[in-house]
């Protein structure tokens, strides 16, 4: 197959993207991807330089498409690597820039290689590699890749990273009260209580495609930017992406607003998948205790039983969302080091830090708020 690279996701049709990405992960959509470069969140000024490879079918159309970005930093990634940077650089080597493949500033599991036809897979692998050798680009990264595409990064020799995150399965509730007959009995009148203090005096509406008006991306705009600021230092999304992806892709965004009177004081967004639910993003205007898990945890479990998805995944890190039901969960990603010595360095690194995350992820959940048979715990 030949192999284009792309410098912006507008260069190729919706329904072209789109036929490969699929349906079922919102943020493979072309708009998503469209959103964040037009909207300037995503572009060689932020350092996420679009360098999006297509590989075209026998039919003159896109059989498979890899999207990268060319990075001058590791910011907005979530898989950590800056230790690896630091290393490298020591060495007398530039780490920066190199290829990420993911979807930017978004933690969530899914295809890095949206395939219409699955024998474009390898080619677009082994493109990605050569443009990284090419350039002198010291590494390349496909980071999240949900399970069905993690072999193919094997196959082709990638180094291999496990990762860890919180993911709530859905063990076929039917309402949240048979969530927390799950849990021990301590757990469920912990949430049960935490849930009470959270919503006292407030009222929580969901809303999503035309619901969602400028008036409510501006009120969301001011609590994102309070929680960019101080995790991040600054915002990685600008206003307009959220315009944007609420008119292109409305109805795969979920907006959750808790408001005292008619004023909202706090949101919660959420992107809409076939099987999951995936919390993006939080931020309030007034402090209120708990209220950050009821919108972002409690909230997201009760819709995801009522609207039948599988699981829903709260975003990066917080061991906190272990007591309220999410399980840890691995999370996969590959890498491509194109300096022998390097590489192997990395791959000694990997082996030992896989060991320490699955050992932490079995004592995690071995240890989770769950109910066991050995506990003749009822629900009360």
């Amino acid at each position: 197959m030949n192999v284009r690279v792309l410098g912006k996701a507008s260069e190729i049709s919706l329904a072209d993207w789109n036929a490969c990405a699929g349906p079922s992960n919102p943020f493979a959509q072309a708009e998503f991807f469209r959103a964040l470069e037009e909207s300037r969140s995503a572009t060689s000024r932020t350092g996420w330089q679009p360098v999006h490879l297509v590989a075209d079918g026998a039919d003159g159309r896109p059989a498979g498409i890899f999207p990268a970005y060319l990075k001058t930093h590791s910011q907005g990634e979530y898989v950590f690597d800056h230790s690896w940077a630091d290393a490298f650089t020591r060495a007398g080597g530039n780490y920066y820039p190199k290829l990420q493949a993911c979807f930017p500033f978004t933690p969530a599991t899914g295809p890095r290689l949206l395939l219409r036809d699955a024998a474009a897979a390898l080619p677009l692998i082994r493109a990605m590699e050569q443009v990284c050798e090419g350039n002198n680009f010291s590494s390349a990264h496909a980071t999240f890749i949900a399970p069905e595409q993690q072999q193919m990064f094997r196959d082709a020799g990638w180094l291999i990273r496990t990762g860890e995150q919180f993911h709530w399965q859905n063990d076929g509730y039917g309402e949240f009260a048979d969530f927390l007959g799950a849990l021990s009995s301590s757990r469920r009148k912990m949430i049960r209580k935490e849930r009470e203090r959270a919503r006292a005096g407030l009222d929580i509406i969901h809303l999503s495609g035309r619901e969602i008006t400028e008036t409510h991306w501006d009120a969301f705009w001011t609590f994102y930017q309070d929680t960019g600021a101080r995790k991040w230092g600054q915002p990685y999304l600008t206003r307009d992406f959220f315009s944007m992806v609420g008119e292109a892709m409305g109805d795969r965004v979920l907006l959750m607003l808790a408001l005292r009177g008619r004023h909202p004081v706090a949101g919660a967004l959420n992107f809409i998948g076939d099987e999951c639910l995936y919390g993006r993003y939080w931020g309030c205007t007034e402090d209120v205790p708990f209220l950050h898990f009821e919108l972002c945890y409690y909230q997201a479990i009760d819709w995801a039983i009522a609207n039948g998805r599988a699981r829903v995944e709260a975003g990066a890190q917080g061991a906190h969302k272990l007591a309220r039901g999410y399980r840890p969960t691995p999370v996969i990603s590959a890498h491509h080091i194109a300096n022998a010595g390097f590489r192997a360095a990395v791959a000694d690194f990997l082996a030992r830090e896989t060991q320490m995350v699955i050992e932490e992820i079995e004592y995690l959940d071995s240890h989770g708020p769950f109910r066991r048979a050995q506990d003749g715990d009822v629900l009360g």
